[in-house]
């Protein structure tokens, strides 16, 4: 699979005297990326690894469907369903470069175009398809009506649009990443306790780097 152009810009804090990166500072985007892993489905995962770091048996299921003859399957959309998985269609879907943009566009919904009208056709609104123009099971009229999707709120409720922006995370800061990924919000007093952790007696030896991280440093 190939990854798009989009790069994150990452800030690195090096110690000099020992070659060493102590951890990096990074925007609202480069968190975004990181908590979006945790969305992604395993079948988009097992693809993006490279052959030899497939871990345990999953590379061989990937593999064994890849090669399994279309006679078996009950169709190319499943196997491809499977083989090329979708994120779900929500507000955070396009945080993620490590996915084909065709992978992650939000899905458009239609219904039964009667339900425009005041007429009986209650039931028509119990059915919602992702292709325009199917015949609707209640009226047999076409389902080209785009219904409109209503994006989750952690409360329970939902917005018609996303109002809060895109992502998991505020922009108000910068957050450090650590080399294990873990991810806290940057203060002075977090800055401090972190030099102090990594026994940083001379600020003189400190370098300050930025670097870019895209789709091919990711993914190894």
């Amino acid at each position: 699979m190939e990854g798009n152009n989009e790069k994150l810009a990452l800030k690195l804090l090096i110690d000099k005297s020992s070659n060493k990166v102590l951890f990096g500072e990074g925007g609202k985007d480069v968190v975004d990326f990181i908590f979006s892993l945790l969305s992604l489905p395993l079948g988009a995962v097992t693809k993006l690894l490279a052959k030899d770091s497939m871990v345990g048996s999953i590379g061989k299921v990937y593999q064994s469907l890849c090669e399994l003859n279309e006679t078996y399957i009950l169709s190319n959309e499943k196997k491809s369903s499977l083989l090329n998985p979708q994120l779900a269609c929500t507000s955070n879907a396009n945080t993620n470069f490590l996915l084909s943009p065709a992978t992650h566009e939000d899905k458009r919904f239609y219904m039964c175009s009667n339900t425009d009208h005041h007429y009986d056709y209650g039931n028509c609104c119990a059915y919602v398809c992702e292709v325009k123009g199917v015949t609707c099971l209640c009226c047999n009229n076409k389902m080209n009506k785009e219904a409109q999707f209503l994006y989750p709120k952690s409360d329970g409720s939902a917005v018609a649009n996303c109002s809060e922006g895109k992502g998991y995370v505020k922009g108000v800061v910068t957050y450090s990443v650590m080399d294990d990924l873990t991810v806290a919000p940057m203060s002075t007093i977090s800055s401090i306790t972190l030099l102090d952790k990594f026994q940083i007696k001379d600020l003189g030896s400190l370098e300050e780097k930025t670097v870019s991280v895209g789709f091919e440093e990711v993914i190894k």
